[in-house]
């Protein structure tokens, strides 16, 4: 049988990724970032867009040279169709597709947070293998999207809770904003919290039924707490940055884990899996573990280089993809809610 290598391409945000995978191994995984964006305090989609037409030759480039891979000997190219930012995605697919047509191979196209399950089957030459077994439960949380998805395999999987307003990440992003604290804000939060108690500031949790999560409540109430606090105290949210950072990171990851907890007792899996950008938070993590220990089943928590955006989750989705015989076309364009 003749080696299949397929090349992922990832840009639904402000990460230019590329990877090459050979039967479903890792060989490169190159991720660029987009630096601009802390100046404005987020993501401005134009700059992103700029940013990865700059970007996605030389990440391309270099991750079919760390592959030790030549552009002929490729089977496949597989790309983020969405979700995502239009001009961000526009860049991924079209290059996808011009160098699809170029070689003569097919194209896959790859649902952004689908591959954020998937991530979870990403290995490098040499790896054991410690990969969720069909069906199981994924949390999947990142700055876009909050989701419990029930996963029946690889090209089957059915959201059964979902965010009804700001996700988990751009939670912490926000409140991390309100605290004058530097984009991206999530991942210095986690930082600080470490310091901090969780018991001084607890914050409340929103009344949601089912499995679905709410997270814009908790940014008002984070928002009035500081400025009513400030009032009485100039540079009280200064004084106590690591507790209130505790505090919130608490209260988020509780919440989730909340879901979870309900999302067991109804579907009894015998693996759930963690995935998204937010699982690369410690306080997630070591609660996931906690939570999977309780009932006595197995966590699958993803390597860090894993979490965030990158494009071996889109090539490993493309390899499922790939082989059940599933293709796009050159008719294909980018879709910022793609849901397939």
């Amino acid at each position: 049988m003749n080696d299949i290598y397929i090349l992922g391409i990832e840009s639904s945000c402000d990460d230019t990724s590329a990877s090459v995978i050979k039967n479903g191994e890792v060989l490169s995984n190159v991720v660029a970032g987009q630096e601009i964006h802390r100046l404005y305090g987020g993501v401005v989609p134009e700059l992103a867009s700029r940013a990865h037409e700059s970007n996605i030759v030389p990440v391309i480039d270099s991750a079919l040279k760390q592959a030790n891979v030549a552009k002929s000997q490729l089977s496949a190219i597989a790309f983020t169709k969405g979700p995502g930012l239009p001009g961000s995605l526009m860049v991924g697919v079209s290059f996808a597709k011009a160098l699809s047509m170029a070689l003569g191979i097919p194209l896959v196209e790859v649902n952004h947070m689908q591959a954020h399950v998937l991530a979870h089957f990403a290995r490098k030459s040499g790896e054991t293998p410690n990969e969720p077994e069909f069906p199981f439960l994924c949390l999947t949380v990142s700055g876009g999207h909050t989701q419990i998805v029930l996963v029946k395999t690889a090209m089957d999987m059915e959201i059964i809770g979902h965010t009804l307003d700001d996700a988990a990440g751009e939670a912490f992003d926000k409140i991390a904003k309100i605290m004058d604290l530097p984009y991206p804000g999530g991942p210095l939060i986690d930082q600080l919290a470490q310091s901090g108690s969780s018991q001084k500031f607890p914050f409340p949790h929103p009344q949601i039924s089912g499995l679905d999560f709410s997270f814009s409540g908790l940014k008002t109430s984070v928002l009035y707490f500081l400025r009513n606090k400030e009032k009485e105290e100039a540079g009280f949210t200064e004084k106590n940055k690591a507790d209130l950072c505790a505090g919130i990171q608490a209260t988020i990851t509780d919440i989730l884990i909340d879901k979870m907890e309900k999302a067991i007792a109804l579907y009894k899996p015998k693996d759930i899996a963690l995935a998204g950008g937010v699982s690369a938070n410690s306080e997630l993590r070591r609660k996931f573990g906690e939570l999977a220990d309780k009932h006595q089943i197995n966590a699958h928590i993803p390597a860090f280089e894993y979490c965030t955006d990158n494009a071996a989750m889109i090539a490993i989705a493309g390899k499922f993809k790939f082989d059940a015989g599933v293709f796009s076309n050159l008719l294909a364009s980018a879709d910022p809610r793609f849901t397939g």
